[in-house]
């Protein structure tokens, strides 16, 4: 079970690594590798949100995290190449309250006081921006789950990876190529002010004007959005086709609450995070709420065949709910996800130095398909084998879910 003081400690190593494995400073800490001997375990250090707007998507992609360590556990540890043994796999993490100052004072002490051999992000863009500044200064690699933010990769920085979902400047090519498709001319679109969201915008935006389309409305509002009643009347007044609302989960409930009071009806209504956590937008606003709107479906609505590693989606959903007695999500299937992108590097990779395993996930990138689909990084780091695609969500009073793709679901 896990502890709500925000200092939670689970699984402390017997054996950490060195201060130069974690790249405390150390100009070196990225060429010199551990001795062998001195490692009992596996660290993987990470945060999580138990409270405030990022705990719905949080907690259930740190429960996937989990579930995968403890299944590497079951089955005798996790094999490391340069041990050539498997080792058990340790758990460091703490509380960060949602709150990006709180983790930025746990990501060093992860990487300083912990010395965790393997650093992982917690959920999303705002609370992953904070780890990718300390993670470069500290050469250790980030591996980073959700934080899809464009701005994060760059060629003078090879500290990151990104395990789980596309970089978000890709998000919006399914749904632009599906808007030009139908004809919609009159598109308007409110986006939260985060890297995540801002970056999907300037790439709808982008494609939408090259194909000759100006947004009749584009507006950023700020991450803490809880009221879009004024917001869409604005939009209404410009009489769009289609209405887009790019946010987080807490700003696509706010938008959807919004959107049945004002009685307005669009031909098509889009947000981002119905094809991620239904259950929780079924609970929230009830059935109706996302009866016939839009989003990007993912796992495990959507099911990618030709898995070559680890559980396919049936596989994990059964396994998942026999062992914490929740129904997986999206954001369980990508904590689980990056625990096999991490399972795999240690499988790959000759030395433990930081960049030796940046180097090993460059190695097998292009060739493992998980459940979450095609693993393929480019230079930067950012995960390009993916694709979104759009799919129409349709709902039973019962909170029955399916979905009918209108894009390509194919990664």
């Amino acid at each position: 079970m896990i502890s709500r003081k925000s200092t939670a400690v689970l699984g402390i190593s017997a054996a950490l690594l060195s201060a130069s494995l974690a790249g405390c400073g150390s100009s070196s800490s990225s060429t010199s590798a551990p001795s062998s001997q001195n490692i009992k375990d596996i660290t993987i250090g990470t945060l999580y949100a138990e409270s405030g707007p990022f705990a719905t998507s949080s907690m259930p992609e740190y429960n996937g995290l989990k579930f995968w360590a403890s299944q590497v556990d079951k089955s005798g540890g996790v094999f490391v190449k340069a041990l050539n043994k498997k080792v058990p796999v340790k758990i460091v993490a703490y509380n960060d309250q949602s709150s990006p100052t709180t983790a930025t004072t746990l990501y060093s002490q992860l990487i300083s006081v912990n010395h965790v051999n393997v650093l992982v992000a917690d959920f999303g863009s705002v609370l992953t921006s904070v780890a990718v500044p300390i993670a470069e200064e500290n050469k250790m690699l980030l591996f980073d789950q959700t934080g899809t933010g464009a701005s994060f990769f760059t060629p003078s920085n090879p500290y990151i990876v990104l395990t789980s979902l596309p970089t978000s400047g890709l998000w919006p090519d399914s749904l632009a190529q599906y808007l030009i498709k139908k004809g919609y001319s009159r598109i308007a679109i409110v986006y939260a002010t985060n890297d995540f969201d801002q970056s999907q915008d300037q790439t709808l935006v982008s494609k939408l004007k090259a194909a000759n389309i100006t947004p009749v409305y584009n507006n950023g509002v700020p991450t803490s959005t809880s009221s879009y009643s004024v917001l869409l009347n604005n939009m209404a007044n410009t009489h769009p086709q289609a209405v887009i609302e790019l946010g987080y989960p807490n700003n696509d409930i706010a938008f959807l609450q919004a959107l049945k009071a004002s009685g307005d009806h669009f031909k098509m209504v889009f947000t981002i995070f119905p094809g991620q956590l239904p259950q929780l937008f079924l609970t929230s606003n009830g059935p109706s709420s996302i009866n016939n709107v839009y989003t990007y479906p993912a796992p495990p609505l959507l099911s990618f065949s030709h898995v070559n590693y680890g559980l396919n989606t049936t596989e994990f959903e059964s396994a998942y709910k026999q062992q914490t007695g929740q129904s997986a999500n999206f954001l369980s299937i990508a904590g689980y996800n990056t625990g096999l992108i991490i399972q795999k590097t240690l499988e790959t990779a000759n030395s433990l130095n930081q960049l030796s395993l940046r180097h090993a996930v460059s190695h097998f990138s292009g060739s493992l398909t998980t459940l979450d689909g095609t693993f393929k990084i480019n230079s930067e780091g950012a995960q390009v084998g993916e694709t979104l695609p759009v799919g129409k969500i349709t709902t039973t009073s019962q909170g029955q879910v399916s979905v009918k793709f209108v894009t390509s679901p194919n990664s």
